[in-house]
């Protein structure tokens, strides 16, 4: 009599490439899940440290090596969420996601480096707009994983409540909630790309031109302005509220870098920010801000300006 074979025996260990070609997806989900690219990069630097600490053995009677990498990065995710609410309360100024240059211009991390690999990529759709990724800062890593993982990346929620390690209605009632969260702050006068491009377009030229009456016509007279400097750049501590303040303070800016610049100026360039029509600052051909916008009613009611140089790394030239 034959013994039944064990699971997994006889399989062969998955090759490099159906390992690495989890990338794409590992890089996707760590960026929604943390809102930072290097964080992202960082857990699946460890996600495959533990993959190939296993034994080939082990690697073989794993049925689903991408349910597996998944899984793992997942949890390290959560564990990264945990300790970054401790880190952000010792961040210098205001905290606001990584934000990503348009994935045609970016690759790798790296743009103009044809020979990065494109599975790289992070994939832009309305999961990475900016809004969307602040309001996810208001979720707990509980809420924020099994929400992402259910309604973004289409688990389910037995999938979900393996990798969160609570039970699968748990896990339900958690996407719920971050569901209503994203209900709730949801505008209600969202407008078309080309609309937002348009508004953006105007607010650059009002900017460029330092006119302040134009830059109030622009913005929502309940406009909320952030921006995140890490310590390591100039930004308004805290966030600036009112069209009158946040049109002042633009202006302000602008003078203060004319005022000091001897060469030709900063340039303000109309970008892709994590999908939607932004802006990008040069000076001196170095990138020194990135803002993302959001518009509504034809006006900009939130603006989030990234003036840290360690979130500005995909926009290197």
């Amino acid at each position: 009599m034959s013994t039944p074979p064990e699971p997994g025996e006889g399989r062969r260990e998955p090759g490099p490439g159906a390992v690495l070609g989890e990338r794409r997806q590992l890089i996707n989900l760590g960026y929604r899940f943390l809102g930072s690219l290097s964080d992202a990069e960082d857990v699946v630097q460890e996600t495959y440290a533990r993959w190939y600490a296993l034994s080939g053995e082990q690697r073989a009677a794993i049925a689903s090596p991408g349910g597996w990498l998944t899984t793992v990065a997942s949890r390290i995710c959560l564990d990264v969420l945990g300790s970054a609410r401790a880190r952000r309360e010792r961040y210098v100024g205001e905290w606001i996601p990584e934000p990503l240059p348009d994935r045609t211009e970016w690759i790798g991390g790296r743009r103009g480096d044809a020979d990065a690999d494109p599975a790289d990529r992070v994939t832009l759709d309305e999961s990475v707009q900016m809004a969307f990724l602040v309001l996810l800062e208001s979720m707990t890593p509980a809420e924020r994983v099994a929400f992402l993982l259910h309604d973004v990346f289409r688990y389910s929620f037995a999938e979900v409540a393996e990798i969160v390690g609570r039970s699968p209605a748990a896990c339900r009632q958690l996407a719920s909630t971050g569901r209503r969260r994203v209900a709730a702050a949801r505008s209600t006068g969202a407008v078309p790309p080309a609309q937002h491009a348009e508004v953006v377009r105007r607010f650059r030229l009002a900017w460029e031109a330092r006119d302040i009456g134009a830059l109030i016509a622009v913005l929502d007279p309940e406009v909320r302005a952030v921006a995140d400097g890490g310590g390591l750049a100039s930004a308004v501590p805290h966030p600036v509220d009112g069209r009158e303040s946040v049109a002042r303070v633009l202006v302000d800016l602008a003078n203060g870098v004319s005022a000091t610049d001897d060469g030709p100026g900063v340039a303000f360039l109309e970008r892709t920010v994590n999908g939607q029509p932004g802006l990008v600052a040069q000076w001196r051909g170095v990138t020194v801000a990135v803002l993302a916008f959001e518009v509504a009613d034809d006006r900009i009611s939130r603006i989030w300006a990234m003036r840290n140089p360690e979130k500005l790394r995909p926009w290197a030239v």
